[in-house]
């Protein structure tokens, strides 16, 4: 991060460093050189008698920032203030920092310029780690945008691509396709065929990198549309566009068809 200290309310990462039998001392490891407390108060609702029985010296924990005072160089935390699934969310979002600061090493970027471009990133994205995830969905024109060297961008997208799995989505949706032809069986696998080749013939889509569709039967009339993608509004457009394709098809060939999003 590039505060020097850390706002009231933050949830911060810290290792255990000493215990005391007041409280506990804290090293943040997102703040270069400072420490903070975690007053016996703050480590569990109610009574601590033992503080091993919650910490341990060299663990990974996560505080909720309460008191800052820079001047006395004093931070004041609390572990129990800081929910089970925050502590989860909280940690790996530092692991992926973590490994978004090492990537970035990796990009040959001068020592001079380096935490300019870090900085750069980090003020459009909110994140180093959702830059990288960016730059692999959009590519390297967002860095040229905010003003990195070209050979940078070139350098910092060759990272993301090699190391960035970008997050992605499933959801389900359902056709009922039927056709009276003598070929009817041929021509709806020939629909559902179409359906899956959907997404590879329309190149002027965006957010398609990653992007899945596969037809599954289950019973006819049924047949199964499953989309994977970066994100729900994508998959949701894909997914209609496919059954849309599939019934198409159909309809040319005498048949009827019917787009469900769900089935009970």
């Amino acid at each position: 991060m590039g505060e020097e200290w850390p706002e009231k309310d933050e949830l911060v990462v810290c290792t255990v460093d000493e215990l005391k039998t007041f409280g506990v001392f804290v090293k943040l490891e997102e703040y270069e050189g400072k420490e903070g407390l975690i007053h016996i108060s703050e480590v569990a609702p109610g009574w601590v008698k033992h503080l091993r029985d919650y910490v341990r010296e060299g663990q990974k924990v996560v505080c909720k920032v309460l008191h800052v005072d820079p001047q006395r160089g004093h931070i004041d935390l609390s572990l129990k203030a800081v929910k089970e699934g925050q502590k989860r969310e909280r940690i790996n979002e530092w692991k992926r920092e973590k490994k978004a600061k090492k990537w970035l090493s990796l990009a040959g970027i001068s020592n001079d310029e380096h935490a300019e471009v870090e900085m750069k990133l980090t003020d459009a994205y909110g994140s180093l780690y959702d830059a990288f995830v960016e730059v692999v969905k959009t590519g390297k024109e967002v860095l040229i945008a905010l003003g990195i060297k070209p050979e940078y961008a070139d350098a910092i997208r060759e990272v993301a691509v090699a190391n960035v799995k970008p997050p992605s989505v499933q959801i389900v949706g359902y056709v009922e396709l039927t056709c009276p032809l003598p070929a009817g069986v041929e021509i709806i696998k020939e629909a559902l065929k179409k359906a899956e080749e959907r997404i590879r013939i329309k190149p002027s889509d965006k957010n398609t990198d990653g992007t899945k569709v596969e037809c599954f039967y289950i019973g006819a009339p049924r047949y199964k549309i499953c989309v994977t993608a970066s994100d729900y509004k994508t998959a949701e457009n894909i997914l209609s566009d496919a059954a849309n394709t599939a019934i198409e098809v159909i309809k040319r060939n005498e048949g009827h068809g019917k787009f469900y999003r769900n089935i009970s």
